[in-house]
């Protein structure tokens, strides 16, 4: 009787510590025929965010017992519209949705990441997911931080209301330097931990 009942209350304890993991959906932009920015070397866009974007499902199961549960709007190089990407935060009732981009310029010497957010009323803790984020980018991968901003990207604007939500510019993919060490597999690595410590700091720290 003593085992069945233990048994029940570390169901009912897992069950519990199951339904408050946040939900997060990870967002590689662009895919399929649309391959987003290219840059030096040919490096694509849309295969640098998904590489960092799976890395992100990796880590969080290697180094952090799953403590989020994530969700891919795309898991391979397929298209998916604007608006599925949101829908899919929307039906999931996410609790951030994270979109990941590489940036690129005419000008072969601009660098550093950006994190965007809605340019209309902003959810507060879209604001503590941008600024953790770039405190970890900043601080402790290095990367020069051009700012957070505010756009009215479809996804930020169609998940505004129901689910905090930034875009990532990771970096120029168009700088030689930066081109080189995302498309690296241990940058992407570090880039994905970042973003998974920054998440689990904004949603486990409050």
């Amino acid at each position: 009787m003593k085992i069945y009942l233990c048994s029940l209350v570390m169901l009912f304890y897992v069950s519990i510590t199951m339904a408050q993991k946040p939900i997060v959906v990870i967002d590689p932009g662009h895919g399929g025929p649309d391959s987003g920015a290219i840059g030096t070397h040919g490096i694509l866009e849309k295969e640098v965010v998904l590489g960092i974007a799976k890395e992100c499902l990796a880590l969080n199961h290697i180094l952090f017992g799953d403590s989020l549960e994530i969700y891919l709007t795309r898991y391979r190089d397929t298209l998916i519209s604007l608006g599925d990407r949101a829908f899919l935060a929307k039906a999931l009732e996410a609790d951030v949705f994270v979109s990941i981009h590489c940036n690129q310029a005419p000008n072969v010497k601009a660098q550093g990441f950006e994190i965007f957010l809605f340019n209309g009323k902003v959810n507060r803790k879209s604001y503590v997911v941008a600024h953790t984020l770039a405190q970890y980018l900043q601080s402790r991968l290095g990367i020069h931080e051009r700012g957070i901003t505010q756009a009215n990207f479809q996804v930020l604007r169609q998940t505004q209301g129901h689910c905090p939500a930034i875009l990532l510019e990771t970096g120029f993919i168009s700088n030689a330097l930066e081109a080189n060490h995302i498309q690296k597999p241990e940058s992407q690595s570090a880039m994905s931990l970042a973003i998974l410590q920054s998440l689990i700091k904004t949603f486990y720290d409050d």
